[in-house]
């Protein structure tokens, strides 16, 4: 590739992938539309000159080869065009790369009308499928690209420019209260204050009057501006399903299985973060569909099957949601084998078994950890990574089902909004922890008093009314000790029934969440961080992890630990007096503490190794604390170490740059509290 054109090689991918979607959609009706037929060709010309003039020399061949070959359309037409799309598609990603695109080798196979079929190996009548083989071609991001209309960008611009404009307003009010407490202050000190005061509530009155009129026509702007940007974001999903279907098919090919891919609802709107989100879901599913569902072709000649396998990938809008639907007419999965593998792996016992219905024993597929391949060599195998799928899409506020028949297929449906706004949780608290759990996994709140709780081999079961229901109690999954009477919270996860017991509900709020760094999130015990309306930020549990806190209650007590060394803590700041006040908490709380003034001698002490925390101020000299967190997080060997911010910036933005930072929770100086400091360092300190 020339470099004297690498600035226009983005305009070139850009304009190459719109090219080769339509050339896709062409594909499916060109041996029935004379016109699509002589649109697919002027497509390809389009494409070749473009090509011609970047010297793409493979690209342009394979074009011009394409356009004769279209010069008739005869049956089989339609999947010479497919075969050289998914070519030419691999091509332009490869140009977007910077990778000069290689001559395809098998050009005359290629363009055939009917290629000819894979030699059949003697392992596709084996029982078990070959392995999967690594992805023939890198896949890209269709999610990730944005298209705007000048006039929408212009229209937000001034949207924006009004919300800023209204957001200075708010800072007369506030200028005007300051002036009435120094009138209140005043007043205290007359001794006649009743007219001061009576000209104070006077002013209070017509100024609540006015911030109300204010705060209303501040959040009308915020979600006329929200509605828009959403607008922008929801995108139809042709590209993405386009990219589905081309993995699929080669997928196939290097597999030695012959499947036809069917498009539906590729016009449907979703926004693009969402199908970023859930991108790799939905190709682990295509995967599943394509290496543990179809059958070789000989298998399925021995069933009376056609040769060549089918999958459907299906868009549908159903109000303000999206279903996604990817369905094979393969083998398909027999629930009571799925039965027969959570049984021998311990997720549940055959009496609750022979109670599930067909559909619930499909649910089980969801349950994290349940793999049914090395139970039933005979199974297709989907539980396998099933329960990322499920996890995908709550994280984006949906949910996945699962319906097979056995030797007729499997259908795996995931239902999401249309638009990602802000995610809908329930503030719990624990103790003197505040928490976050997604509302759309709750189903039901319940009062739960201490008579009704029973412990049995480790497990925690709740009696309500004739049931017992096994649940965590969250005091004891995040470090303290369960009592006294407690709200108990029933949902469901990844097909997977969830209850848990807190000590308060207060309530829903929405919130954006924000991930946590890889190895910020403490065991996994957290999703992310939200910022709550208050400035507070609080963490979003991890349904995932509540639901393996779950299945371990139930496999019996933890063996007792032995007696174990104190925790050794690294403590840096910069301030002597701070930090040997800061010593001398932990020291009484049973740590070993060792101390550092600034952050290149506590790299120093790290590089010597021993320690199990971390506690940091932010401002020092040289690299702050912010810094030194996210320098650690880069070296692989501390990337693990648990980290606690202490620091006396305490406005809402420095504690979300803290845990952004990959610090494991932020703590104020002004209200720091040695018992919380030393139950915080214990929980992540594993102790």
């Amino acid at each position: 590739m020339d470099p004297e054109f690498a600035d226009l090689i983005p305009l070139f991918v850009g304009e190459a992938r719109g090219r080769t979607e339509r050339l896709a959609e062409l594909a499916g009706r060109l041996e029935l539309d004379p016109q699509a037929a002589a649109e697919a060709r002027r497509e390809l010309h389009t494409l070749k000159g473009a090509g011609r003039m970047l010297r793409l020399a493979p690209l342009a061949e394979l074009c011009h080869a394409a356009e004769d070959a279209l010069q008739a359309v005869r049956p089989g037409s339609g999947r010479l065009l497919t075969r050289v799309v998914d070519r030419l598609a691999a091509m332009v990603d490869a140009v977007g790369r910077g990778e000069t695109p290689a001559p395809p080798a098998d050009l005359g196979a290629l363009l055939a009308l009917q290629p000819p079929e894979p030699a059949a190996a003697a392992s596709e009548v084996a029982a078990t499928p070959p392995p999967v083989a690594a992805e023939p071609a890198a896949r890209r991001t269709v999610g990730g690209e944005l298209r705007l209309e000048p006039a929408a960008v212009d229209a937000m611009a001034d949207r924006a420019t009004r919300l800023r404009i209204l957001a200075l307003g708010a800072e007369q009010f506030v200028r005007r209260v300051g002036e009435l407490a120094a009138l209140a202050e005043g007043a205290a000190r007359e001794g006649e204050p009743a007219r001061v005061l009576a000209v104070l509530a006077s002013t209070l009155h017509r100024l609540a009057a006015e911030m109300d009129a204010g705060q209303k026509r501040l959040h009308r702007s915020a979600e006329e501006q929200l509605e828009a940007l959403l607008a922008l974001q929801v995108q139809p999903l042709r590209g993405f399903l386009l990219s589905l279907a081309r993995h699929a098919r080669e997928l196939a090919a290097s597999l030695g299985r012959e499947v036809d891919v069917d498009l539906h609802g590729e016009d449907t709107r979703l926004d693009r973060r969402i199908v970023l989100e859930l991108e790799d879901a939905l190709l682990h599913l295509i995967r599943n569909a394509v290496d543990h569902g179809i059958e070789p072709p000989a298998k399925r000649q021995e069933k009376g099957k056609p040769r060549g396998g089918r999958i459907r990938i299906e868009a549908a809008a159903a109000g303000s949601r999206v279903r996604l639907a990817i369905t094979d007419d393969g083998a398909g999965i027999d629930p009571a084998r799925v039965c027969e593998a959570a049984i021998a792996g311990g997720f549940i016992d055959a009496k609750a078994a022979e109670a599930l219905s067909r559909e619930d024993a499909l649910r089980l597929l969801f349950t994290p950890g349940l793999s049914t391949r090395g139970a039933v060599s005979e199974l297709s195998g989907r539980g396998v990574g099933l329960d990322v799928v499920a996890t995908a899409a709550a994280r984006v506020g949906g949910e996945a089902v699962i319906r097979s028949e056995a030797g007729r297929g499997t259908t795996v449906e995931v239902e999401v909004p249309v638009a990602r706004r802000g995610e809908e949780v329930l503030l719990v608290r624990t103790g003197a922890l505040r928490l976050a759990l997604p509302a759309a996994a709750v189903r039901r709140v319940d009062r739960l008093p201490a008579a009704q709780v029973i412990e049995r081999d480790g497990r925690c079961l709740a009696r309500m009314g004739e049931r017992l229901i096994p649940f965590v109690p969250l005091q004891r999954f995040s470090g303290g000790e369960a009592g006294g009477e407690q709200l108990l919270i029933q949902g469901e996860h990844a097909g997977q029934n969830l209850a848990l017991a807190v000590d308060a509900v207060e309530g829903g709020e929405e919130v954006l969440v924000r991930p946590l760094a890889a190895a910020a999130a403490a065991g996994q015990t957290f999703d992310g961080v939200a910022l709550l309306a208050s400035g507070q930020p609080v963490g979003v549990l991890s349904l995932k992890a509540l639901a393996r806190a779950e299945l371990g209650l139930g496999r019996g007590a933890a063996p007792p630990r032995a007696a174990s060394r104190p925790l050794r803590v690294l403590l840096v700041d910069d301030s002597l007096v701070t930090r040997e006040m800061e010593r001398r908490l932990l020291e009484d709380s049973g740590f070993d503490v060792v101390g550092a003034g600034d952050a290149a001698e506590a790299l120093a002490q790290l590089g010597e190794g021993g320690f199990d925390c971390l506690v940091t101020d932010v401002e020092m000299p040289g690299m702050n604390g912010f810094e030194l967190v996210r320098h650690l997080r880069a070296i692989s060997s501390l990337a693990q170490l648990p980290v606690v911010v202490v620091s006396t910036r305490d406005r809402p933005e420095d504690r979300l740059a803290g845990l952004e930072a990959g610090a494991d929770a932020y703590l104020t100086k002004q209200g720091l509290d040695a018992t919380e400091l030393a139950s915080l360092l214990r929980r992540l300190g594993g102790r």
